[in-house]
């Protein structure tokens, strides 16, 4: 497919003149979407990136992001974070204050033929005029192996200046050729604070709510709760409320109003306050007493109320080992696995790893055999039974070491029978100690007979 102006409709948004996309805000192809029928969130997208809420660590002066925007060099972006959190709008704001032509593709509809004219016609647009073009692929992890390739050229001759979003690590989800030849820049989720001050900003703006009603305290925190860290999520919420308060007649949007818009009950839960303390506590000690069904309902209030999922995936592991232990070898791993898989895909896919992992710890057989172990082994630390660390344990690889006794009479294990040498391992202070203590609970029920068999054998007796 050749690059011609007949292609560009296939691809391209109206976009206005190079002279007016200079001209500041208000100008590119995802500009053309504030109009007083588009979604709020749309509205109040920010137009510059001094409007960008949060991402400090991206707006230092000299950043890369900031060299891009305003000092008009072409760059290749991979822009990773969680929904909401302004990827889209970091397009935007390239769009309209840079002098590129945009072009727009969604990895979901787009594909390698597309792609090919794209770059095609962007390359003949930078021959015939000198004019570069900004390609944005929003949702870049959806694109086959030979989709991403179809990028290669156009970013590796600098056709294109790439600007590629993705909510999936980029290092799983992205081809090496393209991300060697690209800048990653991760987007970290809003904070409260962030997503409070975009509510109360399109309460006001012009090009939001333009003071038609107000908000209630109650309302706002249940909206920042929502939301979740989502911008995007929270001025729909706002949106929503909004239109009904206006529909009754209303001025304020208060916390009943919110519920009844948006569909979802305040749940009554501050992160920082009793709430978050006696949820947590309840969650914890459900999973400890093996009732699945009542930590899966705190596990949902957690969730509803917007706790941040790395917060119960890390209770998660310490239970693991606190309160399963051997009972249960693999409960471990399945905890650090649902932390990793929380931190890899983000909610609300995240629900359900967390709820897997907490339906597998609360039905395991229990065992606390190695918190009691060692709490006992750093009680006895503590009143300063450490003792000397015997003669036939020390290091003897460095010259004289022989000499003065260390390694010699070492029993290597391997070379005993059943590889467990009889032999003092322990300061002499601690010779007897008994630390671990196995239950008969599942599968520290082997353990515990294995263990005591070895102990005896170790100490000779």
């Amino acid at each position: 497919m050749t690059g011609t102006d007949a292609d560009e409709p296939l691809l391209d948004l109206p976009t206005p003149a190079p002279a007016a996309r200079a001209a500041g805000p208000g100008a590119g192809t995802l500009a053309g979407n504030a109009h007083s029928s588009a979604p709020l969130a749309v509205r109040m997208r920010p137009r510059t990136l001094d409007e960008l809420a949060g991402q400090q660590h991206l707006l230092a002066p000299g950043a890369p992001l900031r060299r891009l925007v305003e000092g008009d060099q072409p760059m290749s972006l991979l822009l990773w974070g969680p929904p909401g959190t302004g990827k889209t709008t970091i397009a935007s704001i390239v769009s309209q204050q840079t002098n590129r032509h945009f072009v727009e593709v969604s990895a979901v509809a787009a594909g390698v033929k597309e792609v090919r004219a794209a770059i095609d016609t962007a390359r003949n647009r930078l021959a015939r005029s000198g004019e570069e073009t900004v390609l944005f692929v929003d949702e870049v992890h959806r694109f086959t192996k030979a989709q991403q390739d179809a990028l290669l050229p156009g970013v590796e001759n600098r056709w294109v200046t790439l600007v590629a979003a993705t909510t999936e690590n980029p290092f799983f989800s992205v081809i090496s050729p393209l991300l060697s030849r690209s800048l990653l820049l991760t987007l970290e989720p809003l904070t409260d604070d962030d997503v409070a001050a975009l509510i109360d900003a399109a309460l006001v703006a012009e090009r939001g709510l333009a003071g038609q009603v107000t908000l209630d305290e109650d309302a706002r925190k249940h909206l920042v709760r929502l939301a979740g860290g989502d911008a995007r999520r929270g001025l729909t919420y706002l949106e929503a409320a909004a239109g009904a308060a206006i529909s009754a007649q209303a001025e304020t949007i208060d916390l009943a109003t919110t519920e009844r818009a948006v569909d979802r009950a305040a749940v009554r839960y501050d992160r920082q306050g009793d709430q978050h303390y006696d949820v947590t506590s309840a969650f914890i000690k459900s999973v400890r007493g093996s009732d699945a069904d009542a930590a899966l309902h705190y596990l949902a209030r957690m969730i509803e109320a917007g706790e941040d999922p790395r917060f119960i995936a890390r209770r998660l592991v310490i239970l693991a080992s606190e309160d399963v232990g051997l009972a249960d070898p693999t409960a471990l791993t399945t905890a650090v696995a649902a932390a990793q898989t929380v931190q890899l895909i983000g909610m609300p896919e995240g629900r359900l790893t967390l709820a897997q992992a907490t339906i597998a710890l609360a039905v395991a057989p229990k065992s606390n055999a190695v918190t009691r172990a060692i709490d006992a082994a750093q009680a006895d630390v503590r009143r300063g039974l450490v003792g000397a660390v015997p003669p036939h344990l020390r290091d003897a690889h460095y010259p004289g070491a022989k000499d003065l006794g260390h390694g010699t009479r070492y029993t290597y294990a391997h070379d005993a029978p059943y590889a467990v040498a009889e032999q003092q391992y322990a300061p002499d202070e601690l010779a007897d100690a008994h630390y671990y203590e196995p239950t008969s609970h599942g599968a520290e029920a082997s353990v515990k007979e294995r263990w005591e068999r070895v102990r005896r054998m170790v100490r000779g007796r």
